[in-house]
């Protein structure tokens, strides 16, 4: 055997045991019988022996890689590591991961994927969205609401109650329905469909809220007390936690309490005196009794030592002395009920901390913990529930809306938006259930609740853009028919809120994800922090060695992956999905490398570079995105109709996956390493491309064509063909227009003449004259002409009726 030869064998064995991920041991050993049949063969001499006894033997030995490698490497580690605060910490250690762990470690497992339980509704649940959620919708007047009431009308406010649908989250035996995370889900889709004053109204109670928090950390007495109130409805709950002084940087509110003895109902009791400033909260004009988030501190140790306990979570009913309600905010036009609360000096007993007393200092644990369930359903949901209906609207629309004599969804310069709103209506509602049914398996997933909280806002955002350019001056008259200038108008309310989105792409997916779902990094981080030496060593001896074997793994696998295009990977289906998950697990592999390659080159700078952070976070975000689409196709049949839907959304995601990863090489700091990391991830350019021209047809088609495909798009809305429902009025316009087609070119070629596409009733008139049609056939013209010209026309007003009005009137 040549040295050359035993060479390529030494490469292709080490490559194996990289890629395999074999322990260090297993390399170890199968390492030196390969070393010993080239002794035999005369291909090594004794020196290599010498050189492998010098590398693996200190790997090895345990004892001697701890004291000799482990240890200066630990105290180097801690000596670099950023400084992380209590909050940070907190926020780090809430919640659980899922399957975003599984794509972050480069080999995501797709059977495990499929094997996730499909969510369902339960029949209580279903006859709800049949029942009381559909009359809601039904009584909802959404002009009447935005431009006159600037409220929902008492009748909806009192049906709300009535019908315990601030209660969704609330169990059973305190009176409430109880539903699950993907009940609550559907439930919001099909009121944002309406009206998003009714979805935001209905979202907050059920969201990050005072009967959240009770349910997990109240005390017996306050649960027995305030959840069957919030139940029916007699209490009205807000949270307060943003200050003006403290938006994004919540942890930083300056509202505080001083712990003191004070006089409480007529008793000296020990209890806090508390003062607060706070905005952006919803319900809270109309709310009776506030959660409210402050800064706790005992200066004269009437609980213990401590003189800072940190952020702690209370309830002050509404009506108490010094509590201040103040005016409304106007967000957008989009009047839910929102303002600012105040308090200065308002004195409480102790047993007002939601949990009591000894839950003093633990708000900011117990908010992390429930915002990773509640900003995974309400802003998601609705702004998926939004663009389901907008997008069967605008396919609607724009098969009806004829210019140069054709429908314009027929142009392609229409078909472009068309088909992103279609393709991502579809990603979002799978990342929707995908995510809710996560919840419903038990997971608090705050990882994922960041990614879907920041895609699907902006997805709608983008989606509801797409939407007006189509409409066109339909979309910018306002008016009783407009079914989107609200939306257009409170698109960035959705952006702003439960954590701002540039925050939340910048700072919190990729700062949380890249400590949660790495399966050393927090290992690490734990060890180094560990105050007992000999079990810091032990344990970061553990993490350091299987961390440094999963990123010479990564490297492995990111080059094999690139240089094969990951053919080679066994896909789960071998049908047109097949190149998805193929192309999906090599970019796992790329994030996986990305990750280690950033965090070593980087180090404690990754924290303060958050365009670096960004960008692995949108390739970790898209990753998922992708996952759900995959998920939906497989967990609804693998409907072939849906096909075009399935291939737009994964290649838009794709796409963006190979942008991001390429903005991120092009803007590493270190260029040497960024000229090796595009060797490795692009080592014949980028190649994959936004969906096609074709796809993008199939797609808008789709949305114009009554059929199974978009009925399952827009599955769950409220599209009730009733005559004061638009959105209804306009899907049955749409079938009549497709209905009518066909007899109005009879009656053209009867007549020999080539007529527009309008005045459907006189066109009716010349085929009865000549006999083509019957009376049926001349009343659906009819019809379909009433309904074209209420789809196209748009509201006028008196000069009067368009200004402000006072109170007083």
């Amino acid at each position: 055997m040549e040295q050359f030869t035993w060479f390529i064998y030494a490469v292709i064995l080490t490559g194996f045991m990289a890629y395999t991920r074999a322990a260090l041991s297993t390399f170890t050993l199968s390492f030196a019988a390969l070393m010993a049949v080239g002794t035999i063969f005369d291909a090594l001499s004794f020196f290599s022996w010498i050189i492998f006894a010098i590398i693996a033997l200190p790997l090895n030995i345990s004892d001697f890689r701890k004291q000799y490698i482990t240890h200066p490497l630990l105290k180097m580690f801690r000596s670099i590591m950023p400084q992380m605060s209590r909050t940070e910490q907190e926020a780090i250690d809430a919640g659980t991961t899922w399957f975003e762990a599984e794509l972050f470690r480069g080999n995501p497992d797709w059977k495990k994927l499929h094997n996730y339980e499909t969510p369902r509704l339960s029949v209580e649940e279903q006859s709800f969205l049949n029942g009381p959620v559909e009359e809601v919708c039904k009584m909802t007047d959404d002009w009447q609401t935005t431009h006159v009431d600037a409220d929902l009308s008492p009748e909806v406010w009192q049906f709300l109650k009535d019908n315990k649908f601030f209660a969704m989250i609330i169990k059973k035996k305190y009176g409430g329905l109880e539903f699950c995370a993907y009940a609550q889900s559907r439930v919001l889709q099909k009121l944002s469909g309406v009206s998003a004053v009714l979805a935001s109204t209905v979202g907050v109670p059920n969201s990050l809220g005072p009967g959240e928090l009770l349910q997990l950390y109240g005390t017996k007495e306050q649960q027995d007390h305030y959840l069957p109130r919030l139940a029916v409805g007699d209490e009205i709950p807000c949270f307060a936690l943003t200050s003006p002084e403290a938006g994004s940087d919540a942890g930083a509110i300056p509202d505080e309490g001083i712990i003191c003895h004070g006089e409480f109902e007529g008793k000296e009791v020990l209890g806090m005196r508390l003062t607060w400033d706070k905005r952006y909260i919803t319900l809270a004009p109309i709310a009776t009794v506030l959660g409210l988030a402050f800064k706790l501190k005992d200066p004269d140790h009437l609980l213990g030592e401590t003189v800072d306990l940190g952020i702690t979570c209370a309830l002050i009913p509404t009506d108490l002395e010094g509590v201040i309600t103040g005016r409304r905010h106007f967000p957008l036009n989009v009047p839910f009920q929102n303002g600012p609360t105040q308090g200065n000096g308002v004195f409480v007993p102790l047993d007002y901390i939601i949990g009591g007393a000894e839950m003093a200092g633990q708000g900011w644990r117990m908010l992390m913990e429930c915002l990773s369930v509640g900003r995974a359903i309400t802003l998601p949901s609705n702004s998926a529930g939004g663009i389901k209906s907008l997008a069967l609207a605008t396919g609607a629309y724009s098969r009806i809306r004829r210019q140069f004599k054709i429908p314009i969804g027929k142009m392609e310069g229409i078909e472009e938006p068309l088909a992103r709103i279609g393709g991502n209506a579809y990603l979002m509602d799978a990342v929707t259930t995908m995510s809710t049914g996560a919840i419903d398996l038990g997971e608090k997933p705050s990882v994922i609740s960041a990614i879907i909280k920041y895609h699907l806002t902006e997805k709608m955002r983008i989606c509801v853009n797409d939407a007006m350019d189509i409409h066109g001056g339909k979309g910018i008259c306002m008016g009783e028919g407009n079914y989107l200038a609200r939306a257009y108008q409170g698109a960035p309310i959705a952006i702003t809120v439960e954590g701002a989105n540039i925050l939340t792409r910048s700072l919190i997916i990729y700062g949380q994800g890249a400590i949660r779902c790495h399966p050393y990094v927090l290992a690490e981080l734990a060890a180094a922090n560990q105050t007992d030496d000999v079990i810091a060593l032990k344990e970061f001896d553990h993490a350091l060695f299987g961390h440094i074997g999963f990123a010479i793994s990564n490297v492995v696998r990111s080059l094999w992956f690139s240089l094969t295009g990951a053919r080679i990977l066994k896909a789960p289906f071998r049908d047109e999905t097949s190149r998805y998950y193929q192309l999906l697990t090599r970019f796992s592999s790329n994030l996986a490398m990305l990750s280690d390659i950033s965090m070593l080159t980087l180090g404690g700078d990754l924290k303060r570079k958050e365009r670096i952070s960004a960008r692995l976070g949108d390739v970790l975000s898209h990753l998922y995105l992708s996952s759900a689409t995959l998920k939906r196709f497989n967990d609804e049949g693998r409907q072939q109709d849906d096909l075009p839907l399935v291939q737009w959304a994964l290649e838009d995601s794709l796409y963006e996956t190979q942008q991001a990863i390429d903005a991120l090489i092009s803007n590493f700091p270190n260029k040497i390493v960024a000229l090796f990391l595009r060797a490795m991830i692009f080592p014949v350019g980028k190649w994959l491309k936004k969906p096609s021209d074709i796809t993008d047809h199939k797609v808008a088609q789709i949305l114009q064509t009554p059929g199974k495909a978009r009925e399952r798009l827009g599955q769950g809305q409220y599209l009730s063909r009733d005559p004061e429902n638009v959105l209804g009025q306009l899907e049955q316009t749409l079938d009549d227009i497709i209905a009518c087609e066909p007899i109005f070119k009879k009656i053209c070629q009867a007549i020999g003449e080539d007529l527009p596409f309008y005045a459907l009733d006189e066109v009716a008139k010349k085929g009865l004259a000549v006999n083509v049609i019957n009376a049926v056939e001349a009343e659906l013209l009819c019809k379909a002409e009433l309904g074209r010209k209420a789809a196209i026309n748009v509201d006028d007003f008196d000069s009067d009726e368009l200004r402000a009005q006072s109170a007083s009137h």
